[in-house]
């Protein structure tokens, strides 16, 4: 049994299922967990007391948009990203805690809770403590920046991640040194994390980073195969947070570009966008009698497990798509862009149906619109692929592996 503080800078929920799977699949593991987390809505106060209720030992606390502000605009004139000062709240770390709980690992999410895992390293250098510290980067946040720069459909989304972008690669490639193990989800981001960090100066490269690839899961008790449910006739489903500017491009690019190639051949095709804050943009989509614009939906399943397909265009992201991951464990059948899937070891047009161009994405589901046992068959490989690859229990394994073997504290 080990005594684990995690420090994550916003509350672990179902949508931000990383974090919230790793802290409850380790208290199911027999370990102590102490999480260290902030809140900005009331809403989080219930995702607060339902992580408590799992046996979860959490401290939160309120982080005001003020605060976040000042954080912001004190970092401007610096090399930090604004990423890194946003969620920083020192009430959060009171004097005494480390102490008191003496842990035998600090896990800190994010680069958006590095900060808090300097402010650690700092109390257990002067202390001179003994306890390891993992980073999880989770996702390469300059290589995301770097995409968004280029590819967004949103000119705010554009203009931030030009600003940050140099920040970022520069404070990553550092980072990655600062902790004594980094986490990512991706080979891609661990390469990108990489090269970063070979950018350094020299004084700045030693020691080598240690990254490791730990894979996001699927929660296959909850995300499955409805019994008895039947689809809706030639209904498609995109989900995601929709306030998120790669998935409002996503939607936008689907819509304009595709979406009008598959109701040449199928008029009664309907459209289903599933998720949060969806911007003013895709609001506007509902106008189209053919297309649902839900926003928050109390529960995702039904939608995925009543869709015919479902679609994931992806023009730019970096890490796993969750979405992908959690319509194959709803046995459905998936056609996504290749950015999509690069992080997943996917046979295509066996476990999912990739495609890139326009015409080539509607003429994928098309052929699964028109032919049910194809749709079977691929809804059926994925939901086999998600449970041999990306079971959550496997996971917190690999996770709990990767706090020992750190060669300082081996």
């Amino acid at each position: 049994m080990m005594r684990i503080l995690f420090v994550v800078p916003y509350v672990p929920n179902l949508i931000r299922v990383r974090p919230y799977n790793f802290i409850r699949r380790l208290v199911h593991r027999g370990h102590q967990v102490t999480v260290l987390t902030t809140w900005t809505a009331a809403a989080e106060r219930a995702d607060v007391e339902a992580l408590r209720g799992e046996g979860v030992d959490v401290r939160a606390v309120s982080l005001p948009a003020w605060r976040s502000a000042l954080n912001c605009v004190g970092v401007l004139p610096s090399r930090t990203p604004l990423q890194a000062a946003y969620c920083w709240q020192p009430e959060l770390i009171p004097a005494g805690l480390l102490e008191t709980l003496q842990p035998d690992v600090v896990h800190v999410e994010h680069l958006r809770g590095a900060w808090y895992g300097l402010h650690i390293k700092q109390w257990r250098d002067r202390q001179g403590a003994s306890f390891p510290i993992v980073w999880d980067s989770v996702d390469c946040i300059s290589l995301l920046f770097r995409h968004a720069a280029a590819r967004s459909r949103r000119l705010a989304s554009r203009l931030i991640s030009g600003l940050e972008l140099g920040r970022t690669e520069h404070y990553e490639g550092w980072l990655v040194r600062q902790f004594d193990r980094t986490l990512v989800t991706a080979p891609m981001d661990r390469a990108a994390l990489l090269e970063l960090a070979a950018r350094q100066p020299a004084s700045n490269q030693s020691p080598p980073p240690d990254l490791r690839v730990i894979p996001n899961g699927v929660d296959l008790d909850y995300f499955s195969v409805a019994p008895g449910v039947k689809r809706e006739p030639a209904t498609v489903v995109m989900s995601g947070k929709m306030s998120y500017h790669a998935n409002v491009t996503m939607v936008l690019h689907f819509v304009q570009a595709v979406f009008p190639r598959i109701r040449a051949q199928r008029p009664d095709v309907k459209l289903w966008i599933v998720g949060k804050e969806p911007t003013a943009q895709i609001q506007a989509l509902a106008q189209d009698p053919a297309i649902t614009v839900t926003g928050t939906v109390p529960d995702l399943r039904p939608y995925l497990q009543q869709a015919t397909l479902a679609v994931a265009p992806v023009a730019y992201g970096v890490g796993i798509q969750n979405k992908v991951l959690e319509a194959m464990a709803c046995g459905t059948p998936v056609v996504s862009t290749p950015q999509s899937v690069s992080a997943l070891e996917l046979q295509p047009g066996r476990e999912a149906l990739i495609a890139d161009e326009p015409q080539a994405f509607a003429d994928a589901v098309l052929s699964l619109l028109g032919d049910p046992g194809r749709r079977d068959a691929v809804g059926q490989a994925g939901r086999k692929y998600v449970t041999t690859r990306h079971d959550w229990a496997n996971i917190a394994a690999a996770l709990e592996d990767s706090y020992h073997g750190i060669p300082a504290y081996a």
